[in-house]
């Protein structure tokens, strides 16, 4: 048998949890797994579990919860033998859905039955990893707001978009790679180990985990009426093709700016003014999906969406039942 640890965020996202461990024991079980389940109680919490489940000679730790808990398992779990696997669990999900094409669990634990382990890229910003994105400029003031909001989902993360948005002014930064040099006043600028923020927002659509590389997607400022149209591109696919977007691949870089807001894998950050980032090739290794298709615009975001929502509608018909049930115990066992 594979031991796999189930680490359990209780206050992400929006979508309930109960029965969750039971599921996945009965789902991994036909697949040679015995699974253990756990609850991340605070913050760094899963990182302590994911790190003994390691040094205990687990298989993988699979970490049901949003990008900020697959930042601290993964992080834990880098250059050691242990393998990631992730139930979508977030807000936003970037990583989840770079690697499994939708928040749908069931796909993702029908996934993480294969056991198909991948060495796999993650990214450090002055030694900080993030596996998904790190983000300066207008995103991480998003990220920001976003994370002082009671309520999460997509709609809470537009609403803060669209407040920050009236009021944000670019920011100056010096950007050194290997081979270019350049000062330049952005909107946003991102370093991506994968394609997108989550929730469908691909800032990075050619990006790979698996490339040695990280990409830089420099989005330049523009007027509204341009800036609107890379909004929606950045939910086609197509933001790469922007005017507005200069990206770039490399091994590390330096960026310079005034110290201020950003974002590791969506959770908000106070950056000083100097930052270094570098790609650290095949360091982890990830529960991954062999038979993905590759990326396409229009239609990978199409299919993103239509999967998301039969998922919606089979967890909330799940959720249905279950209450049903607990109604009707209450009702006979008077």
């Amino acid at each position: 048998m594979k031991r796999a640890l189930l680490v359990i965020n209780p206050i992400s996202g929006t979508l309930p949890k109960e029965g969750l461990a039971d599921r996945v024991r009965e789902r991994l079980a036909p697949a040679g797994f015995e699974t253990d389940a756990v609850t991340a109680e605070r913050a760094g919490h899963a990182a302590r579990l994911a790190a003994a489940a390691m040094a205990e000679g687990y298989h993988a730790v699979i970490a049901a919860g949003g990008d900020g808990t697959v930042n601290e398992i993964a992080g834990a779990l880098r250059s050691g033998p242990t393998a990631l696997g992730i139930l979508p669990y977030g807000s936003g999900n970037g990583l989840a859905r770079h690697l499994y094409g939708s928040i749908d669990t069931d796909r993702a634990l029908d996934i993480i039955a294969r056991d198909n382990v991948e060495p796999c890229d993650y990214g450090t910003v002055n030694g900080r990893p993030f596996f998904c994105t790190f983000g300066l400029g207008f995103d991480a003031k998003v990220s920001r707001e976003f994370a002082e909001m009671h309520s999460r989902g997509l709609a809470s993360y537009i609403r803060s978009a669209v407040q920050e948005y009236l009021s944000y002014s670019p920011t100056v930064y010096e950007i050194r790679t290997g081979e270019h040099a350049m000062r330049i006043k952005a909107f946003i600028v991102a370093v991506c180990n994968a394609s997108q923020y989550g929730n469908n927002a691909f800032i990075a659509p050619g990006a790979s985990i698996r490339d040695g590389l990280l990409d830089i997607t420099v989005i330049h400022v523009g007027n509204p009426l341009t800036r609107a149209l890379a909004g929606v591109e950045l939910f086609t696919g197509r933001l790469d093709r922007n005017v507005l977007i200069q990206t770039m691949r490399v091994r590390s870089a330096l960026i310079r700016h005034l110290p201020g807001p950003g974002h590791i894998d969506g959770e908000p950050v106070m950056m000083p003014q100097t930052m270094e980032v570098m790609c650290h090739p095949g360091d982890l290794k990830i529960l991954t999906d062999p038979d993905k298709p590759p990326f396409r615009p229009f239609i990978t975001p199409i299919e993103s969406i239509r999967d998301d929502s039969t998922f919606l509608m089979r967890e909330n018909t799940r959720m249905a039942i279950r209450n049903i049930r607990e109604k009707l115990g209450k009702i006979f066992t008077f």
